[in-house]
């Protein structure tokens, strides 16, 4: 098996592969820009920061009775402070102990954990902040944060032993969603497959690499046409090699995003909070949640306030500024739910695709703006034009900026079966955009929307696991960490919410996020 790839992102790749004879051949590499020395240290540093705890390695094939069961998985609430009594402003700490499919406890870690604190009747929650004690037993922290009943809530996302066939399958196989492009000339016409990564054939190939951003993008050259009458883009199917063996490890309502149960006690009331009480704080955890839900609305935990915008107070926020979205159909969310709550705002029609845009909206009476663009490849959505085809960083280099301008973006959803070495080299890029508006423009507003936790099948977690999504949130977090960037914490306001997990989340979140984004541009006073 070999492949088509970029000089540095897949380094790591190459290694890899070498040692099952299957070497990735590095070609074009004289027109494609290599990572600087500090973006290869960053690059190494980030990944080795995000590593996940490796667990044993099972028998081939695979016997899932050694792997983790959620069915026999407990967990325990342990006893608060003062003889099971908790305080708004106490800390609550879950044990979590797994087990495999024999009822044996497992002695190593790994698993993917998630954990929340809830009150339906209160439309409350918060996340819990989870620990992975690497010998099978696991700590879920809560900040407890609102007066009466709590109940906690722990899921097995993914055991341990599934994510040796996520990195597989993102190291050999990263074109398994494969993409492909029509090329034209008058009546003359031919389609090829595309991709950042290409299988070696006897056809030569066409390098649309990104000259300004240095983003690989390749394509097989037609057989009778020039790489220039390339005209549009879409995905072109999808294609992995996976044993059924190895599919029992996503198994939904088995294995797969599964709720573990309490050994005891799954709830707790939560008294009010004491004067002058001592704040309590974990020893496993070194941060807290971001925010938490009370009432259905999110509340920021530290510094923003969070305020309820309604329709006029929301059009009285964005007078006479310029909104602009880049990224995947996560953020178009938010690009539609203003066009639903501003009477005044009006879409402009430019006969666009209507998954893939770009769209534009106008508020004359108002002088608003609100655009949004899709990132550039990898795209897995209809057909776009390659004149539609737009780095986040060329259209940031494009923008004047200034204090009624406002730039908001999220990418991640696309990324799922590509090695974190892609996606850390596109954010690379779109930081240094960032860093160049911020220099020439500071009164500029930046926003980023994070990935968010989805509904999973054995479909979506082969090409877009929230392991993957959960990762791609470390690595945003650390390369704008000190920049003066606001992070729209849709994992956790995703996380944190009673309804079911959702690729596009619904509603009632997207207006929580659309509060928060307002919140930083138009902070009212106390906030």
């Amino acid at each position: 098996m070999k492949t088509f790839c970029t000089r540095k992102a897949f380094a790591a790749i190459v290694l890899f592969l070498m040692a099952f004879t299957l070497i990735f051949v590095l070609r074009h590499m004289d027109i494609l820009q290599p990572l600087s020395p500090q973006d290869a240290l960053e690059e190494r540093l980030i990944l080795d920061s995000i590593a996940w705890p490796e667990t044993p390695l099972l028998p081939s094939p695979i016997s899932l009775e050694q792997t983790t069961d959620p069915a026999h998985s407990t967990f325990t609430i342990l006893p608060g402070r003062k003889g099971g009594q908790w305080h708004v402003g106490d800390q609550l700490e879950v044990m979590i102990q797994t087990f495999d499919f024999q009822g044996r406890p497992k002695k190593s870690g790994g698993d993917f954990i998630t954990a929340r604190l809830h009150n339906r009747k209160l439309e409350a929650g918060v996340v819990g902040q989870v620990v992975d004690h690497l010998n099978g037993s696991y700590s879920a922290v809560f900040s407890l944060l609102w007066e009466g009943d709590a109940l906690v809530e722990v899921t097995l996302v993914h055991p341990g032993e599934a994510f040796s066939v996520l990195d597989r399958l993102n190291k050999e196989q990263p074109d398994r969603i494969y993409f492909k492009s029509v090329f034209r000339s008058g009546s003359l016409s031919e389609t090829t497959i595309c991709d950042v990564c290409l299988r070696p054939t006897k056809q030569p190939l066409c390098n649309f690499t990104d000259l300004r951003t240095g983003e690989p993008w390749f394509c097989y050259k037609p057989k009778n046409l020039g790489c220039d009458t390339r005209i549009n883009h879409f995905m072109g199917g999808t294609t992995q090699n996976i044993s059924a063996n190895e599919e029992k490890l996503f198994h939904s309502g088995v294995n797969l995003k599964v709720n573990i149960r309490a050994s005891g006690p799954a709830s707790v009331t939560l008294l009010p909070e004491k004067i002058g009480q001592l704040k309590v704080k974990s020893a496993t955890v070194t941060s807290g949640p971001s925010g938490y839900y009370y009432q259905g609305v999110w509340r920021a935990v530290g510094g923003l306030t969070i305020h309820q915008f309604n329709t006029s107070a929301i059009t009285q926020c964005l007078k006479g500024k310029a909104v602009h979205m880049y990224g995947d159909s996560t953020v178009r969310q938010w690009f539609e739910f203003l066009n639903v709550v501003l009477p005044g705002l009006k879409e402009f029609d430019l006969h666009s695709p209507k998954q893939a845009g770009p769209y534009i909206s106008l508020d004359f009476a108002n002088n608003i703006l609100v655009t949004s663009r899709f990132h550039g490849p990898p795209i897995r959505i209809v057909t776009v034009s390659t004149s539609d085809l737009r780095y986040i960083a060329n259209e940031l280099d494009g923008l004047i900026g200034g204090p009624n301008t406002v730039v908001v973006f999220g990418i991640w959803a696309h990324f799922g079966t590509f090695p974190m070495e892609i996606y850390i080299r596109r954010l690379q890029s779109i930081r240094r955009a960032v860093v160049r508006l911020l220099d020439r423009a500071p009164g500029t507003l930046v926003a980023i929307r994070t990935g968010n936790p989805k509904f999973l099948n054995l479909f979506v977690s082969l090409t877009n696991s929230d392991w993957h999504s959960l990762q791609c949130n470390n690595v945003l977090r650390a390369m704008f960490k000190g920049l003066k960037v606001h992070l729209i914490d849709a994992w956790e306001m995703t996380l944190a919410h009673h309804l079911p997990h959702n690729l596009h989340p619904p509603p009632p979140i997207i207006k929580n996020m659309i509060n928060n984004l307002l919140s930083y541009i138009c902070p009212q006073k106390g906030g």
